[in-house]
């Protein structure tokens, strides 16, 4: 697991600090334009959003190779015009920490995004300049780039991803004058695109969540294999954080995004390993913020 303080560069030209932050899988699924004859564009497209987000530096932090941020970029090509070289994609995001002195991850932050278009072509280099945004892709990736990022700190420290995230409110006010991807730039186009995203998890009020996840994280996930007692009741100290972030804004989508992340999660943590009368209230809460997710909760309550 990464260490709370994350190490700056001690020896200059040490190669096992020269990482990025983000240890990506890339997936770029054409099944909607088979037969178009652009599988080499295709692949390239992976190759590239790979490299880039694999050896991008985001921020002035410096990981270890091994302390890398494992994530998932996946598009889904539903459109591509050969002749204009644009794509027309849904792009789902995910990441995930390691969970100390265990064999298992967590997951920790999912977005998909509907509004992923922008242009590529086939041997194109992806360069990103924050203060010139200038490119559909390459802005997209940086933005999801500093969102996996900041989400990861914070659940290392309270607030932990504060200047991070601030990058990609910075990036969504600079990149509003792009076409392609434009829908997810624009902060009252869509209450759950880019834009809204960021202003709603760097919103005052929705403080008590971002201290949730580090509650639920490291002082709680972080202790199961210790005294696994003493993390529930630490996790549900965080689901406590997480109701009260839900009715401070119930407007904000970041608790049902929560609870979609976590639904198998809080399952394995609850179902059979608490009193009924715990089990009872840990599911009236859940199903509060999220009731699409009651089979899940259910489960829960009914030990299973």
């Amino acid at each position: 697991m990464r260490p709370l303080v994350v190490i700056l560069l001690l020896a200059v030209g040490s190669g096992a600090l020269r990482a990025g932050e983000l240890d990506a899988t890339v997936t770029v699924d054409t099944r909607h334009v088979q037969g178009t004859g652009n599988e080499a564009t295709f692949e390239a497209l992976r190759r590239a959003v790979t490299d880039f987000l694999n050896e991008q530096r985001f921020t002035d932090l410096r990981f270890a190779r091994r302390e890398r941020i494992r994530c998932t970029f996946y598009f889904n090509v539903r459109k591509y015009d050969p002749s204009a070289q644009t794509f027309e994609t849904t792009l789902t995001v995910s990441s995930s920490r390691p969970v100390f002195d265990a064999a298992y991850t967590s997951p920790v932050f999912i977005a998909r995004d509907a509004s992923a278009n922008f242009r590529f072509a086939e041997f194109d280099k992806l360069e990103f300049h924050p203060a010139t945004v200038d490119n559909d892709l390459t802005a997209l990736l940086a933005y999801y780039a500093y969102f996996v990022i900041g989400v990861d700190l914070d659940t290392m420290s309270p607030l932990g991803g504060s200047d991070v995230l601030g990058h990609a409110r910075d990036l969504v006010n600079n990149a509003r004058s792009l076409t392609l991807s434009a829908k997810g730039w624009r902060p009252f186009d869509d209450t759950h695109n880019r834009a809204a995203l960021i202003t709603d998890w760097l919103d005052p009020a929705m403080q008590p969540f971002r201290r949730m996840l580090y509650t639920y994280h490291r002082t709680g996930l972080d202790h199961m294999a210790e005294n696994p007692e003493r993390a529930r009741v630490a996790i549900v100290e965080a689901l406590r954080l997480l109701a009260e972030a839900h009715d401070t804004k119930r407007l904000s989508v970041l608790p049902q995004l929560f609870t979609e992340c976590k639904a198998d999660e809080l399952v394995g943590l609850f179902a059979g390993h608490t009193t009924a009368q715990d089990r009872d209230f840990i599911v009236d809460l859940l199903s509060r913020i999220n009731p699409s997710k009651n089979p899940a909760w259910n489960r829960i309550r009914d030990g299973k």
